[in-house]
């Protein structure tokens, strides 16, 4: 089968299209025809070899994190899924490579595809939605009424976010471009700052949560806008030693993490609030949540370009140098 693979982590390291030999799928497993595929930061940090503290891969690694596709193959104990149906998913962290033809994945890490989507929609759908879902349902346990920054509004967890934390009651602010302006108000979005011309810090107070998708000066300075007791969820901050506890990484990782953690554990204290770091994790049963969602009509994809297979390194290159509105998409059939 063809698949995008890279030979070792490196920013510079070519994308490179080869043959790799066909998934052999266990009892619990499926073998998914891949039509579609989406990019993620995440996908960035683990070719330059930044997960490395966390994940552990072998080379050739095939890159991608989700998928929409057909089932081709069932494994001999699965029972919720036959050949033919239409999925969407996110392997587990140890099973990815969704820029290929084919993809074996655990029955309990995907679900049938929405019914109003195309497999380009569905594929953009799996990692922000499990991470938007996790950190809004999961974490913050978000309720109706409350006040939420999301940052980069127009981006592809934004746009998601806005939607979600919408649907669930919240009044919602977001941090956008003028070209941003648009698509963050058309998805429900009820304060917008212009983070070229205005500073959010100075403009919010009082908030119950923030959904940090930018990590550095943005994160330090969304302490400041917190009323006390409220919480931070970071998809791109600094893993801090609760999260080393809680994924079971061992003490000597854990304190590696608490030395490195130092600062935004110590804005915790001073404004007397609660900092997460999410590291989402594949859930079937939460995709068919958002399934339903999405069939309802409460969420909508937002795709800002699809790309061919083979044109995977400039999809790459597009989605890196920042300003996409929503998702990225490489189609694979």
């Amino acid at each position: 089968m063809k698949a995008i693979t890279i030979d070792s982590y490196g920013k510079q390291v070519p994308l490179v299209m080869t043959e790799q030999p066909m998934p052999e799928i266990g009892e619990h497993d499926v073998l998914v025809d891949i039509h579609a595929a989406s990019l993620n930061p995440i996908d960035f940090k683990i070719k330059e070899g930044k997960m490395k503290f966390l994940l552990s891969y072998k080379f050739p690694l095939i890159l991608g994190n989700d998928f929409s596709g057909v089932v081709v193959k069932v494994g001999e104990r699965v029972n919720a899924y036959k050949p033919g149906d239409e999925v969407f998913g996110r392997p587990r962290k140890n099973r990815i490579g969704t820029l290929a033809e084919f993809i074996a994945v655990h029955e309990d890490d995907i679900s049938l595809k929405p019914r109003n989507l195309s497999f380009e929609e569905a594929a953009s759908i799996p990692l922000v939605g499990l991470t938007t879902y996790q950190a809004f349902v999961d974490i913050l346990k978000l309720q109706k009424g409350q006040k939420i920054l999301i940052h980069a509004g127009s981006g592809g967890v934004g746009t998601f976010a806005i939607q979600l934390a919408k649907w669930m009651g919240a009044f919602v602010a977001t941090t956008a471009s003028d070209k941003g302006y648009d698509l963050v108000k058309s998805m429900g979005a009820d304060l917008i700052i212009n983070y070229k011309k205005e500073n959010f810090e100075d403009m919010l107070t009082g908030y119950d949560a923030v959904f940090d998708t930018l990590g550095g000066a943005a994160l330090e300075k969304s302490f400041r806008i917190l009323k006390p007791g409220g919480q931070i969820v970071s998809v791109s901050g600094m893993p801090n030693a609760r999260f080393g506890k809680e994924a079971n990484l061992g003490w000597i990782k854990t304190t590696i993490l608490s030395i490195i953690s130092h600062k935004t554990t110590a804005l915790e204290k001073k404004t007397n609030t609660r900092y997460h770091f999410l590291f989402m994790k594949p859930s079937g049963v939460q995709l068919n949540i958002i399934k339903e969602y999405i069939e309802e009509g409460h969420i909508k994809p937002v795709i800002d370009k699809v790309y061919p297979l083979e044109d995977t390194g400039q999809a790459f290159q597009y989605l890196e140098a920042g300003g996409a509105k929503g998702k990225v998409v490489i189609r694979i059939k």
